[in-house]
């Protein structure tokens, strides 16, 4: 029993940011458990960003799971010099564009938009529908650089300054960057 509380760090206890890191690490070294406790504990996060970013939206859990499988192909180089959280975004951001430029470089096959047509036979009383696909449309509207930096801190809770790193720009081009978004969107839903 000594020796348990000799281990538990002295201090504030861990954020959600350093809990996922020391996961990570531990799953490098191959802890199963703390792979399956990492995977949970982002994997929304992997997916709300992955959604905001593409553009198609249907299309963001097989864009969560190819995150995930990169992420798992290069655990072994994560150091923890960032947080886990901050690594397996930024696998996401180039699944995303990977995954872009692999639909750009496809020709369109039909006229029409079948992906549209299923939309809009979809049941739209379904609890929180009609708030998703509104919140989707306004994120839609935001120029990407805002889309991205404000799904980044607000929806996705990243603090600023990882995402300043994540995204390789200053900390206050973020944070212009988030008020411009938060602006552009009041403006929006007052229009509305």
């Amino acid at each position: 029993m000594a020796s348990a509380l000799l281990e538990q760090p002295i201090g504030p206890p861990a954020g959600p940011d350093e809990t996922s890191t020391r996961l990570a690490i531990a799953a490098r070294e191959g802890d199963l458990v703390a792979l399956d406790n990492l995977i949970r504990a982002l994997q929304r996060d992997v997916r709300r960003y992955v959604s905001q970013l593409s553009a198609d939206p249907q299309s963001a859990d097989d864009l969560t799971q190819e995150t995930f499988l990169r992420a798992l192909k290069g655990l072994h180089r994560f150091e923890g010099r960032s947080s886990a959280r901050t690594w397996l975004l930024s696998i996401a951001r180039h699944t995303v564009a990977d995954d872009l430029r692999r639909k750009a470089s496809r020709p369109r096959l039909s006229d029409r938009d079948w992906q549209l047509a299923a939309e809009r036979a979809q049941p739209s009383d379904l609890p929180g529908f009609d708030d998703g696909i509104a919140l989707a449309d306004l994120l839609d509207k935001l120029p990407a650089d805002r889309r991205e930096v404000f799904v980044l801190t607000q929806l996705a809770g990243v603090p600023y300054a990882q995402a300043a790193s994540h995204l390789g720009c200053p900390i206050g081009t973020i944070r212009s960057r988030v008020a411009r978004a938060r602006t552009t969107l009041i403006d929006l839903l007052a229009a509305a």
